[in-house]
């Protein structure tokens, strides 16, 4: 019973990392002032239009000083700032 056991939380921690690949490379970030859209949207929360406004509001007011500076973009609010937060960083 305790081996079943054992195989079945092995098998769910397995499908997590394939599901997740981001969590396969310890201490990656997203560069929010360098990620293309397809990075962007590899973070919970961000959908295709939302990596878009975070791209155009780079391009427009220039590089992210904070991360905390993202909510300046549309959609993007204090709780998907929590979520994301660790997965992000300015350079």
């Amino acid at each position: 019973m305790v081996k079943k056991r054992l195989v079945i939380g092995l098998c769910v921690v397995l499908v997590a990392l394939l599901a997740f690949p981001g969590f396969l490379v310890a201490g990656d970030k997203i560069n929010i002032n360098t990620a293309s859209k397809e990075q962007l949207t590899e973070l919970k929360g961000i959908g295709p239009v939302t990596a878009d406004r975070i791209i155009e509001y780079r391009e427009k007011n220039g590089k992210f000083e904070t991360v905390e500076e993202l909510t300046e973009v549309k959609g993007i609010g204090d709780g998907t700032l929590m979520v994301i937060k660790e997965f992000i960083v300015v350079e």
